[in-house]
């Protein structure tokens, strides 16, 4: 039987209209694939094909004023895995084992960051030194390489550990001087593009395209690595036999206002960082710039100024203490409770008196008296460059008309119910040494970079008290220097100067801690050319608080080796003694 010719059409038509439409279909894919989504896949091709790489030069270091190292990189490398290349759980379970030896890293660890990303290229590794990166390149592990890269390191260990800081994995600064100076310190990323293998090696003859990295500049800080370490020495010693629970010591150079050291207690482990305990960020911060206290006996060097620069009293200007001064409805009494009758402006210095210094400030009068304050750089930052500075707390009758009283000024004047930083407070001790100028201080020397070298002036903020004022107050600090037992204050060969506090240690609800005070001393060396002006604090001492024996030992340790250091000539006969 034949088939009919219509039949035999049908069929055709329907072979030749599911072929049209096959056509069709593949016509319309090819041409999405080609016009329209043609850069995806164009992109991802050249991504199996080409790889493209951040190039970073070396981060700059940080230098101590003599150019020795206390903050530097150092060359290393991290593994790099491709996720694709360790897709195969068995073949990716292979090459970790044969990498952990070699990385410093279990194969556990490895996988689960690999297994764990979305990304083309994982870091496994990092801080791998040359012998180790060695030993991974002599593997030739498919889909994975190794990346230059470098480690920060402290040659020093912790010294200055707070004011110099710390970076992040990525070498970004976090903290300190890492972290404020981090463009400078950081230069320019480069990139390295170019072809590679299946196994992810560079095609000799491949296409490459690379733009270099610029490096970061060094920077020279003022501080000197020796200086810093005695500062540091004497802290840690001071608050050891005190049993303190912390405390601050920087030495600055008056001239200049360069810091030579700048220390604080409690501090951190730089070369043993662990940032995943939230309760050690308080020891990152630079108490010496950051914390505010009350600065007690020592801010009556400041009143003193401002009575004698003002012309109002002289180091013989006598008045009479009776043990008490009246200030509005409060009475201000000596911190011993005693009275000692007919006083000079230089014994009032000497003994500390409260009722004194709340004397010479009533004659000063509240507009001159808070001017002088002003001028020794309370109430503003002292602009040194470094974050998280506190300007410290001063209430003024124009600042705070409504609230402000004499008694505030009679309290201010012996360093009560004001604040201030312990930069600060060294500050305006080292415009006294400085012939009344105070200057702004700061902690950068120069900038090295490649192409060239920025070095830093000392910059003059104002005259706070004239030279003759400043001579004036060297002398009367030398004068209380002289009546401290040489037990606690011996600076044998040099004439020093200085001033002791011990002060009540404030709250934040606005009362005064039980039992809790903050022992000081400020001074200069030696009286006559300043070439160091020191302060020392610590914090809550226990058993004596006072300044005198518990922060005036570790002034005249500290400068005692220094300035044998730094070769100043002694301007006494040095004590020698001979075995007869």
């Amino acid at each position: 039987m034949g088939r009919k010719p219509g039949s035999v059409t049908w069929r055709l038509w329907a072979v030749v209209a599911a072929m049209g439409f096959g056509t069709l279909v593949i016509t319309g894919r090819l041409a999405q694939l080609q016009l329209f989504d043609h850069q995806q896949y164009a992109h991802e091709a050249r991504l199996t094909h080409m790889s493209e790489q951040t190039l970073l030069d070396r981060r700059g270091a940080l230098l101590d004023r003599n150019g020795y190292p206390l903050a530097a990189s150092q060359d290393t490398y991290d593994v790099m895995v491709e996720s694709r290349a360790w897709s195969n759980g068995a073949v990716a379970a292979e090459a970790a084992a044969a990498l952990s030896p070699a990385a410093g890293k279990s194969a556990e660890e490895m996988l689960a960051a690999v297994q764990d990303s979305d990304i083309f290229e994982v870091n496994v590794a990092t801080g791998l030194n040359y012998e180790r990166a060695e030993a991974v390149r002599a593997l030739r592990l498919s889909g994975v390489r190794l990346v230059t890269s470098s480690h920060r390191v402290y040659p020093e260990g912790n010294l200055a550990a707070q004011l110099l800081g710390f970076v992040g994995r990525d070498n970004t600064g976090l903290t300190g001087l890492e972290a404020d100076l981090n463009a400078i310190l950081d230069g320019s990323a480069g990139t390295i593009r170019f072809e590679r293998d299946g196994l992810g090696n560079q095609f000799p003859l491949g296409e490459r395209l690379e733009i270099a990295p610029q490096p970061g500049a060094n920077v020279v800080l003022t501080i000197d690595r020796y200086i810093q370490r005695l500062a540091e020495q004497e802290l840690d010693r001071t608050i050891k036999d005190h049993k303190a629970t912390g405390g601050s010591i920087i030495v600055v150079e008056p001239a200049t206002g360069e810091i030579l050291a700048m220390a604080s207690r409690p501090t951190f482990d730089v070369t043993r960082l662990d940032l995943s305990d939230a309760s050690k960020a308080a020891l990152y911060r630079n108490r010496a710039i950051t914390d505010q206290y009350e600065p007690g006996s020592v801010f009556k060097l400041v009143t003193t100024a401002a009575g004698i620069d003002s012309g109002t009293v002289s180091p013989d200007t006598w008045w009479y203490d009776n043990g008490s001064l009246s200030a509005d409805s409060w009475t201000i009494r000596n911190w011993d409770l005693k009275a000692y009758g007919s006083q000079t402006i230089q014994q009032m210095l000497s003994k500390s008196l409260n009722t004194g210094a709340a004397w010479v400030a009533q004659q000063v009068g509240p507009e001159r008296f808070y001017d002088y304050v002003s001028r020794f750089g309370f109430g503003s930052p002292t602009e040194i460059g470094l974050s998280g500075e506190s300007s410290g707390r001063v209430r003024t009758p124009e600042s705070d008309p409504a609230s402000w009283r004499s008694v505030d000024m009679a309290t201010n004047s012996f360093g009560q119910g004001i604040s201030v930083t312990p930069l600060q407070m060294c500050m305006a001790v080292a415009a006294i040494a400085n012939n009344g100028m105070l200057v702004k201080p700061h902690i950068i020397r120069a900038i090295v970079s490649p192409n060239a070298t920025t070095s830093f002036d000392p910059e003059p903020v104002r005259q706070a008290i004239s030279p003759q004022s400043s001579q004036t107050l060297r002398e009367m600090m030398g004068v209380v220097v002289d009546g401290i037992s040489a037990s606690y204050l011996d600076v044998q060969g040099y004439r020093v100067g200085g001033k002791t506090g011990t002060a009540s240690v404030a709250t934040d609800s606005g009362g005064y801690k039980p039992d809790a005070y903050i022992s000081s001393f400020v001074g200069i060396a030696p009286v006559e050319n300043p070439r160091l002006a020191v302060l020392v604090k610590i914090d809550e001492p226990k058993e004596v608080p006072w300044g005198t024996v518990v922060a005036a030992p570790a002034f005249g340790r500290l400068v005692q080796d220094a300035l044998a250091y730094l070769k100043v000539p002694p301007t006494e006969s040095a004590l020698v003694s001979t075995i007869q």
